[in-house]
């Protein structure tokens, strides 16, 4: 399902981008060159997003009625790659003008996905040695979920839930509308959907509220360390314990030694990087 889905937003990329067709390059390039061209890392990161290049490039020929074995794409390195300033990632051999279409398009979701992955590996390595989870969330580039969920994973995180369909999530707007916390989780447990119950507190009486409801999980909303100290005492064993809210690199390992079991971020996908890579065209042919 979800490469069907890739392609779809792949295609809707070349559209947005290509077009009728790439004008500059259609006057400056002679018809039907060819080149060799190298993808290179222009700083130090994670790298995330090959796979779904190797894809991009593949819909890209399609588009460009060029068959599959007139274009090359030779991976020089793989997803989890510690990259440095300078190394070649991979090389594309191939009609130059298809090259040239697709510079910007691969560029873009090399950098985005490689900069969540690296930005992710960072709270990764703050929370080492420590019973916790790294957790990404919902707040994703609209389209682009599942490949920035997947840059996550390269970088040593967990995926949350992936969209509204997969997972109960009760968040203050629906504790708000249906009244209480022990309303919003009665009412899920008489739907007898077995899943598990997650549920969002703002303070201790809520979490209270929650363990003796009997959530499953609870996400305990913007709480100070001494809060989550205590929020531990009050439930650790009873219910898993999710941090989220104001996490940053400064606070994260401090966050962790609570003994909460996850920690969900936000900017791990929203607020992520791009990470700097550049295309050079290494030799005409």
């Amino acid at each position: 399902m979800f490469t069907l889905f890739i392609d779809d937003i792949f295609k809707l990329a070349i559209k947005e981008d290509v077009g009728y067709g790439d004008i500059t390059s259609q006057l400056v390039i002679p018809p039907k060159s060819y080149a060799v061209a190298q993808i290179i890392g222009k700083e130090d990161f994670l790298l995330a997003g090959m796979p779904f290049i190797r894809r991009f490039f593949n819909l890209l020929a399609e588009h460009f009625h060029v068959p599959e074995e007139k274009l090359n794409f030779t991976e020089h390195r793989k997803d989890g790659d510690f990259i440095n300033k300078g190394t070649i990632i991979a090389e594309i051999k191939g009609e130059a003008m298809l090259i040239l279409a697709g510079e910007r398009i691969a560029l873009n979701i090399l950098q985005r996905l490689s900069g969540i992955a690296t930005l992710t590996s960072e709270f990764v390595k703050k929370v080492e040695g420590l019973e916790v989870k790294i957790l990404d969330t919902r707040k994703t580039t609209p389209g682009l979920r599942f490949m920035e969920k997947y840059a996550v994973k390269i970088g040593g995180g967990f995926n949350h839930r992936f969209a509204l369909y997969d997972a109960i999530l009760i968040k203050d707007n629906h504790i708000k509308i249906a009244g209480s916390v022990r309303q919003a989780i009665e009412r899920v447990k008489k739907s007898n959907i077995h899943q598990k119950i997650e549920i969002e507190v703002k303070n201790l009486d809520e979490l209270k509220e929650a363990v003796e409801s009997g959530a499953d999980i609870v996400m305990l909303d913007n709480m100070d360390i001494e809060t989550l100290k205590k929020a531990v005492k009050i439930a650790k064993g009873k219910v898993l314990l999710e941090a989220s809210g104001g996490v940053n690199l400064l606070n994260v390992r401090e966050i962790a030694s609570t003994g909460v079991d996850f920690i969900s971020i936000g900017a791990l996908t929203h607020s992520a990087k791009a990470v700097d890579i550049s295309m050079k065209i290494k030799e005409v042919l």
